[in-house]
């Protein structure tokens, strides 16, 4: 079976491609009901409507630049626009409406622009400021803007009512028979036996179907009202945003045209909107377009389309369309129907219902047929073949009715229903745990996993920097410990106004007064380290600013591993300057001077070098994260006599920063502690056969302190920088890979070899973990990429299948302790459904072809079939994750789902079950003393009985399939509890009170003691089982 599955029904837990997905959905036969057992799987005709708006939208962008190109040559010959603006946008104070300011954005249309005054112009006409944002102190004015330009959201299919889920439910193809079969029922038997008596039988098929079909879309509802928050949760997405003058945090849905919305690298355009100011902006828009090929983003081309991502630089830009009106909010509703690709888990168990289902109709056919046969024998030996009554046109119905339902239990739909239930389950408690799961099939692979490669910063690190030690000047100081101003008073006043100079200007952060009224910091956590240093020295940031004029900016990126400014000093004269910053041996490899303890800059000599590295180490080996400061005095191309051009020595903004010739400043060291409870996590993980690989771009002493303090780096493990590491050849790495448990001051592009290297060569299961927009290509390898929440870009968490919420490398270990308890659950499900399965059809085969009659009635087959399936499934896939897990080897890429320890306890229950009712059926009466018209009645109801006390206990031993104590923890899990209770409440009722309906009848004491010790005895049957090797 296992080899058959791989062959047609495998597909990869990522990036499946359409051939795959169509492959298995077409094989798969014997479907009761399409709508449910797909409902979870991808609507491929979706994604090729999305597909084809993709290649719309990028021939719409290529003429528009196109037209755009032109425009710029014949602009001030264009006679002027004949826009007219409607009475209903002038009377709300506004001079542009909702679909001219669109189409200015969306055509990339030069000459509209600039009809409308440009930029500036149109925020006018937006009521709007391009410094101050949007003004929302009268609450009536913002609920006529949203009126009227629309607000920031798309469209969403409307979440479906109870009653569609019923609906759903109705579609079952057998339950439909069945209900044929009932309404005939009731109609043969009034008319032969009269009302009520006749109507029985159908009214309880009737009844059962309504309970399965209400047991089933309950289920169903409360599984879409889970996905629903975690859709809500997934869309939870904040930028950076002047309004009403503050810089503050807001939600991408709460934008409005005019806002005032701050970008940097790995920032998801919100809305579309045209650019105000900025540097080096790079655009990617593959996500809306399908073009590769990244735009620049300037005065000159100001155009930014909402769902592109900014690939490098930052920049303001002002809000002019949001929601549907945005070609991305079009795109995005016609792929939220797409829906997520389906599990690898969901395809394989689609594979086991289309084998066992086949088997079963094979089976339900062959029963009809021997029943049938044995009707027309028994009518030709009393020569009344001709001479039909109404009680044998019911029976036979009842021998179609049972036909069918071994249809219905020998199919088993709930199979691939029953990872959904599952993963929603799962998905809804990790998002307690702090881990949003953005892709289904990520849940269940994580249970797989060998290999986490994590991050160091904010992920073995709590992410909270403060600047501890310093060399400024050559002189070492303790920062931690130095009281207020006694740091400025160590250093040359000089040295402290080019320091000041350099953390204001040459930073990815800012210092802002709130709303409150209070100083507060916003950039990253190592920024905001390096911005409260530069106001313990007195700095005054929004005065630095103020006074320098910045002519070029080249932001950090993890390829670089440093980032520049270049400004026009206050004193005039057009003179500039370069500030750098970054990792302190790049940095200061690229100095040439340095600035001495008098604050005089002198030649940087071989001995100062040696001394600086010196330093440096030492605040790596403390487990410091250290920086170095320096600048370059520049020559500007332009002399301040505008007649001159100086090209020889000059800087002009098109170029690069310089990458050599700078004075060293001084070179600082920032503490990030490890987290709590990192070291144990680690630990955790090697006991459950997980290896833990650190892969950061801190300088290598750094990163080898803290991942000894973590427990990463072991006596045997090796550190090893990236440089060198992608200097090997493929046979050293064969050798080496295994080994490294550490990899400093690598490069995204190291990430992703090393992680590629891990899966194809090592066929291990790989966790990556990133927050970078150049982790991406590392994210989208790995098999399950976990990005940061709270340091993560939104590149990053949109190429990431889990959110890190609380960036803590513990929540890691959570979701791979819950993707095991996934995997498991569902083994565990399977398990106890196929046993069902098995005895079922075999009891329901074997004794109709040797006695003609079959001991489980259609009513009854229902009910079983409803506690194997929908109440079977919210036991036995609902378990929540123990500790124990964690002690079990990963089950690794290989690892078959439906393994020989489960073929052993399915077949030794199954054997054991079908020996005990076919023991009742051949030696019941003769046992418990039963006459009568009645005994055939009460022995079906005995064996019933027994059936359902069997799968009852069965399903507790199906809690383990290896160990041997499965009451361990039982009462943690109260949905088992409830079920478990509800089925023998529900199976008391069925025998005792519900027999005209059932066909049962009320047991005496000792059957009832009977059964339970049958179902009971399974127990110990199932703990032998286990102890046979397999």
């Amino acid at each position: 079976m296992e080899s058959y599955l791989n062959q047609n029904f495998d597909v990869k837990a990522k990036h499946s491609s359409e051939e795959a997905l169509e492959k298995w959905r077409n094989l798969c036969g014997v479907v009761k009901n399409p709508k449910r057992r797909f409902r979870f799987t991808a609507n491929l005709s979706k994604r090729y409507e999305a597909a084809a708006m993709r290649r719309t939208n990028q021939e719409k962008l290529r003429i528009a630049v196109l037209v755009s190109k032109a425009a710029f040559q014949f602009i001030s010959g264009v006679a002027p626009s004949d826009y007219t603006v409607p009475e209903q946008v002038k009377a709300a104070g506004f001079n542009i409406c909702a679909d001219e300011l669109g189409s200015i954005v969306e055509s990339h249309d030069v000459k509209k622009l600039k009809f409308h005054g440009s930029v500036d112009g149109l925020a006018c006409k937006l009521n709007a400021s391009p410094t101050e944002g949007l003004s929302t102190t009268d609450p009536s004015h913002l609920s006529q803007r949203q009126d009227l330009f629309g607000i920031n959201k798309f469209a969403e299919s409307e979440l479906k009512s109870f009653w569609l889920f019923v609906w759903e439910a109705l579609q079952d193809m057998t339950l439909m028979i069945l209900g044929v079969c009932a309404f005939v029922s009731l109609i043969v038997g009034i008319a032969t036996e009269g009302w009520p008596k006749g109507s029985h039988d159908g009214l309880g098929i009737v009844a059962s179907i309504l309970l399965v079909v209400f047991v089933t879309a309950t289920s169903d509802y409360r599984q879409s009202l889970q996905f629903r928050d975690l859709d809500k949760e997934k869309k939870k997405i904040t930028v950076q945003v002047t309004r009403n003058g503050f810089r503050q945090k807001m939600s991408i849905y709460e934008l409005l045209p005019g806002d005032v919305v701050h970008l940097g690298i790995g920032d998801q355009v919100p809305a579309d909107g045209l650019f105000l100011s900025g540097f080096s902006v790079v655009i990617d828009e593959s996500s809306l377009t399908g073009e590769s090929e990244p735009v620049t983003v300037n005065a000159e081309n100001p155009f930014l389309l909402s769902g592109t991502k900014v690939q490098d630089g930052s920049c303001k830009m002002m809000v002019t369309t949001v929601g549907m009106r945005t070609q991305w909010g079009k795109l995005m509703a016609t792929l939220t129907e797409g829906g997520d690709d389906e599990t690898p888990l969901q395809v394989k168990l689609n594979g086991v219902a289309t084998i066992i289902g086949k088997i079963g109709l094979f089976f339900a056919v062959v029963t009809f047929a021997v029943l049938v046969q044995g009707m027309f024998m028994r009518k030709l030996s009393m020569k009344t073949h001709w001479i039909w009554s109404g009680d044998e046109a019911l029976e036979l119905l009842e021998y179609f009715a049972i036909a069918v339902t071994i249809v219905v239990v020998a199919v088993p739909e709930g199979l691939p229903l029953a990872v959904t239930l599952s993963l929603a389950f799962a998905m809804k408690k990790m998002m307690n745990d702090k881990a949003l799961v953005r892709h289904l099939a990520a849940c269940e692979t994580m249970g797989s996993a060998t290999t986490i490669c994590s991050d160091k910063t904010g992920t073995l690190t709590t992410n909270h920097m403060t600047v501890v030690k310093s060399c400024i000047c050559m002189s070492v100081q303790d920062v931690a410990n130095s009281n207020d101003g006694s740091l400025r008073s160590e250093i040359p006043e000089s040295a402290v106004k080019l320091l000041v100079q350099s953390i204001f200007n040459n930073t990815g952060g800012e210092v802002v007064v709130n709303k409150l009224g209070k100083t507060e910091i916003l950039g990253s956590p190592t920024e905001t380290a390096i911005l409260e240093l530069g106001l313990s020295l007195g700095g005054r940031f929004q005065e630095e600013r103020k006074s320098c004029k910045v002519v070029k900016v080249e932001p950090f990126n993890s390829t670089r591993k440093r980032m520049g400014v270049v400004i026009e000093l206050p004193e005039g004269g057009g003179r500039l300057r370069a500030h750098t910053k970054g990792a302190s041996e790049i940095v200061l490899a690229a100095c040439d001077k340095v600035v001495n303890s008098s604050g005089e800059v002198v030649p940087l000599d071989e001995e100062s070098v040696n001394y600086l590295n010196v330093k440096i180490n030492e605040f790596a080996n403390e487990a410091l994260r250290t920086l170095c400061f320096a600048y370059m005095d520049l020559e500007n191309v332009f002399s301040p006599d505008e007649a001159t051009m100086d090209l020889e020595n000059g800087f002009s903004p098109d170029e690069a920063i310089p990458a050599s010739g700078f004075t060293c400043v001084g070179i600082v060291g920032i503490k990030d502690p490890v987290r709590p409870g990192v070291k144990e996590s680690v630990e955790l993980c090697r006991r459950a056969g997980i290896t833990v690989r650190m892969v950061t771009g801190d300088n290598i002493n750094t990163a080898k302190a803290i991942a000894r303090e973590c427990g990463i780096l072991t006596d045997d493990g090796i550190a090893i920088e990236g440089p060198v590491f992608r200097e090997k050849s493929q046979e050293e790495l064969l050798e080496l890979i295994p080994k490294i448990q550490v990899m400093a001051r690598s490069s995204p592009m190291d990430k992703h070899t090393l992680v590629k290297q891990l899966r194809t060569t090592f066929d291990e299961v790989v966790a990556v973990t990133g927050d970078g927009t150049n982790d991406a290509p590392a994210l989208h390898e790995a098999d399950i990429g976990l990005a940061m929440g709270i340091a993560g870009t939104e590149v990053a968490k949109e190429s990431a299948d889990v959110i890190i919420l609380d960036d803590n490398f513990s929540t890691i270990v959570t979701v791979a302790k819950w993707g095991r308890s996934v995997y498991i659950n569902i083994q565990k499900f399977v398990q106890f459904q196929l046993t069902v399965n098995v005895v079922a059809l075999i009891v329901n085969f074997s004794s109709a072809c040797l006695t003609g009659s079959a001991p489980l009635t259609a009513v009854q087959l229902l009910w079983v079939n409803m506690i194997m399936d929908t109440l079977g499934a919210l036991a036995l896939a609902t378990e929540p994750p123990n500790n124990e897990l964690m002690k079990r080897l990963p089950v690794g890429r290989r690892g078959n789902f439906i393994t020989n320890a489960m073929w052993r306890n399915i077949l030794g229950q199954s054997v054991y079950q079908f020996i005990v009712i076919w023991f009742l059926q051949a030696k019941g009466k003769s046992v418990f003393g039963l006459d009568g018209p009645d005994s055939t009645l009460m022995l079906n109801t005995l064996i019933f009985n027994c059936f359902v006390f069997c799968q009852v206990f069965n399903e507790i031993s199906s809690r383990e399939m290896e160990e041997i104590d499965v009451f361990k923890g039982i009462l943690n899990n109260y949905v088992f509890v409830v079920v478990i209770g509800a089925t023998v409440f529900f199976q008391i009722i069925i025998i005792e009170f519900l027999g005209t309906f059932a066909s049962t009848t009320p047991l005496t004491l000792v059957q009832w003691i009977f059964s339970i010790f049958i179902g009971f005895l399974g127990m110990p049957i199932a703990a032998g089982l286990k102890t046979i090797p397999v």
